[in-house]
């Protein structure tokens, strides 16, 4: 190690939101006037080369401030850090985080401090994907196995999935990963929009933007349903007549239902041929979910973008529970263990469709589906990430979609990084916008 090694010098933190509500963009069941929030981290360090980590937890408004507080928690395990140790193993801080006998106790491995754990370890992946001069995507689809294997935790999981399991999984992986990154680099990976299905939209909304969806190249759009089962039949027709009998039209309850009413209502809604049932009850019902996917059959059962940790995905497969797992950049702890529940989806043979909307959460997840598809799952079929367009223009490198596809970023990082000016802007509520806002 050198004499004077390039150290982590500082943790920014910053409490972003956008009025969101003020057009019902984001709307469901369970959420009526989302104000889209990013909880958000930039990371410097005195190495001279001007590359910083940025990463961030999405909220919806009212408690980003306390998702705030609990990644300034976290400074202290930062600061000093030795960039190139760091950056080399981020499986490292992401243990030492988790490990925190004392921040342990507010979880564990859930809630609030485990997504601003979450945050930091993203952050610091940015910050190495840019080092070494590669999207994140590439970086880990390029990355040897037995690394990739040394950056998961396996404890309370190895009964489902050995680091023997994973290393062949990464390995098998690699097959026809130069061909599958040529295929990724030429047209993308296929996407979905929730954008024509926010609850609040009217129906003529509804059905032109769902008529632009299948223009612009989706092959599936989702709305969201769980408020009123007449308003959803309506919603329902409405949409199936706009896009037609040969797009997947997936239906979201966020979490609205009790199971009974899960497979009641999803029945009642079969005769449209919703391709899934998203979050039809709490997230945390692993046998709920069993017993909807066994009743509601063929509509599939989709979960992820709540479940709190790679425990309860272990289980949910285990189950049988789900037919599609939709993980989430930053509701569990980072890339290191969504790489952790790709594994495990792998083994057990279930698409991941990512969750993905929201502030920055489209520019995140991207990557983890395209390091999938490029290094261990081989496969696009029934693979879909979620796109929503709200707020790309806020990100230094956006989201580019085409024909219907996340076209690959090129750009090296974790595309995490939001533009100065949008920081001051939106910054609550001391930025300009807030400010503004406060005396009109």
């Amino acid at each position: 190690m050198p004499a004077n090694p390039a150290r982590i010098t500082a943790v920014d933190t910053y409490d972003i939101r956008f009025p969101t509500s003020r057009e019902l963009d984001g709307s469901d069941a369970m959420n009526p006037d989302p104000d889209y929030s990013a909880a958000y981290l930039v990371l410097r360090t005195d190495a001279g080369d001007g590359l910083e980590g940025h990463g961030f937890v999405f909220t919806i408004g009212r408690g980003n401030d306390v998702q705030v507080a609990a990644i300034e928690a976290l400074r202290p395990h930062l600061l000093g850090r030795v960039v190139d140790s760091l950056c080399a193993d981020p499986g490292s801080l992401n243990r030492d985080l988790i490990g925190d006998s004392q921040l342990r106790w507010l979880g564990p491995e859930k809630g609030v401090m485990h997504m601003a754990i979450g945050a930091v370890v993203n952050a610091v992946w940015d910050l190495a994907a840019k080092r070494e001069g590669k999207p994140l995507w590439q970086l880990l689809a390029h990355a040897e196995p037995e690394w990739l294997v040394s950056q998961v935790d396996f404890r309370y999981i190895a009964d489902a999935l050995t680091p023997d399991q994973a290393l062949e999984l990464l390995r098998q992986g690699r097959q026809g990963a130069a061909e599958r990154e040529a295929v990724l680099l030429e047209g993308g990976i296929p996407g979905y929009t929730t954008s024509p299905g926010w609850l609040g939209y009217s129906d003529e909304k509804l059905t032109r933007l769902a008529q632009q969806a299948v223009a612009d190249g989706f092959t599936q759009i989702k709305l969201k349903v769980g408020a009123d089962l007449e308003d959803d039949i309506r919603r329902l027709r409405a949409a199936r007549a706009a896009v037609g009998p040969g797009i997947r039209v997936a239906i979201d309850a966020n979490q609205r239902w009790n199971v009974d009413e899960a497979v009641e209502w999803t029945q009642a809604l079969a005769e449209f041929e919703p391709y899934w049932i998203e979050e039809p009850t709490s997230p945390d019902d692993i046998l709920g979910h069993a017993a909807i996917r066994k009743a509601v059959a063929p509509v599939k059962v989709a979960t992820g973008e709540h479940v709190q940790n790679r425990i309860v995905f272990k289980q949910l497969l285990q189950a049988g529970a789900i037919d599609v797992l939709q993980i989430d950049a930053a509701r569990v702890g980072g890339v290191n263990e969504n790489l952790a529940i790709l594994l495990l989806a792998a083994h057990f043979g279930v698409p991941v469709c990512p969750h993905a909307g929201g502030v920055g959460l489209c520019e995140l997840v991207q990557h983890l589906s395209m390091f999938d598809f490029v290094a261990l799952s081989g496969t696009t079929q029934d693979r879909v990430i979620e796109y929503v367009d709200h707020l790309h223009e806020h990100f230094v490198t956006p989201v580019v979609i085409s024909r219907g596809h996340y076209a690959a970023p090129t750009a090296p990082g974790f595309s995490a990084q939001m533009l100065p000016e949008s920081i001051a802007e939106y910054s609550y509520p001391d930025g300009t916008f807030w400010v503004a806002d406060r005396t009109t």
